[in-house]
């Protein structure tokens, strides 16, 4: 499509007699967008061809009996600063709590797409969870280290309010898929960034096949052109964005998700799960063999794949 975009234009700027550096430009610019769309789709779950899979559009799916949702529930100011709160049959005051971040290339998602929420509700809420799903800003270009913050504050927000859901803010996980898992392996390598925002420290993190954990070293390596939209050209931010380099003290545990079908997903969990650990923190590594989107969309589906993430959080005390 894009080479018959390129034909298509260049033949229109040759009879138009534009430049050659102009018409370049112009098919570089359209060339570059194709690819920022097919990366986004990629990491937000559209069908692509290389399977990488991803999320499913937003669209009605059937809540576990006598479970409600509170939608668009506002923790800051700003419009996009929302969150869905889906609440089992019956909580009690001990009700843990998944705090689950959605993904799309830090520029696309959102909160009620079904391959974030519809598998995840059906299983975790009867076994009494209660499941929120946060949306943030997502500027243009968007900031990675806002979007971090969004999360905090959301963090922040239903830990305050756990009480008025029956939840216990003492047992909380934090989820992120794609660049949500980015976001949230930003707040766990780095507690401090939460702490600053009102955020108390939570039990561990599930991080859903994120490639972006050493942003430095995707950066100086070969890389979609999107990449550049989103971590800018300066070496120090990249390193302020990265989970790797952003990684002190003892993070609470961390399990790390990656999908065998990709090529740069495993490696970069397994580099961060290895500093991590060097640090004496506990992060276990899960290769999968399912794509990009599957990971998100079929965790909570009966296998040995929701079975992993199961036997972590009950490894943390929870049911």
């Amino acid at each position: 499509m894009i080479r018959i975009l390129s034909l298509a234009l260049a033949v229109a700027l040759g009879a138009l007699s534009v430049p050659t550096a102009d018409a370049q430009t112009l098919m570089d610019a359209l060339r570059a967008r194709r690819e920022r769309q097919q990366q986004a789709q990629r990491d937000a779950g559209a069908p692509s061809a290389d399977g990488l899979d991803a999320e499913a559009p937003t669209e009605k799916f059937a809540l576990p009996p006598d479970a409600r949702v509170e939608r668009d529930v506002a923790y800051g100011s700003d419009p996009a600063q929302k969150l869905d709160v889906y609440l089992p049959k019956r909580t009690s005051d001990a009700a843990p709590v998944i705090v689950m971040v959605h993904g799309g290339a830090w520029m696309l998602g959102d909160k009620g797409h079904s391959g974030v929420v519809a598998n995840k509700v059906g299983y975790w809420l009867p076994k009494g969870y209660v499941l929120v799903s946060v949306n943030y800003r997502m500027a243009r270009p968007p900031d990675p280290l806002e979007q971090a913050d969004d999360v905090a504050r959301a963090i922040a927000f239903v830990q305050a309010q756990s009480a008025r859901w029956g939840a216990d803010r003492n047992r909380m996980i934090l989820m992120g898929h794609s660049s949500g898992a980015h976001l949230a392996a930003l707040l766990a390598s780095d507690p401090g960034i939460a702490a600053h925002l009102g955020a108390q420290a939570w039990l561990g993190s599930v991080l859903l096949d994120s490639a972006a954990m050493n942003v430095v070293e995707t950066m100086q390596g070969r890389h979609a052109r999107f990449y550049d939209r989103v971590f800018g050209a300066d070496p120090a931010q990249w390193a302020r964005m990265s989970p790797w380099h952003r990684l002190a003290g003892h993070p609470a545990p961390m399990l790390l998700v990656c999908s065998t079908k990709r090529t740069d997903s495993c490696p970069a969990a397994r580099a961060f799960a290895e500093k991590a650990t060097s640090l004496g923190a506990r992060a276990e590594l899960a290769p999968v063999d399912l794509n990009h989107g599957q990971i998100n969309s079929e965790l909570g589906r009966p296998g040995p794949y929701t079975a992993t993430v199961d036997r972590f959080l009950q490894s943390l005390g929870l049911p």
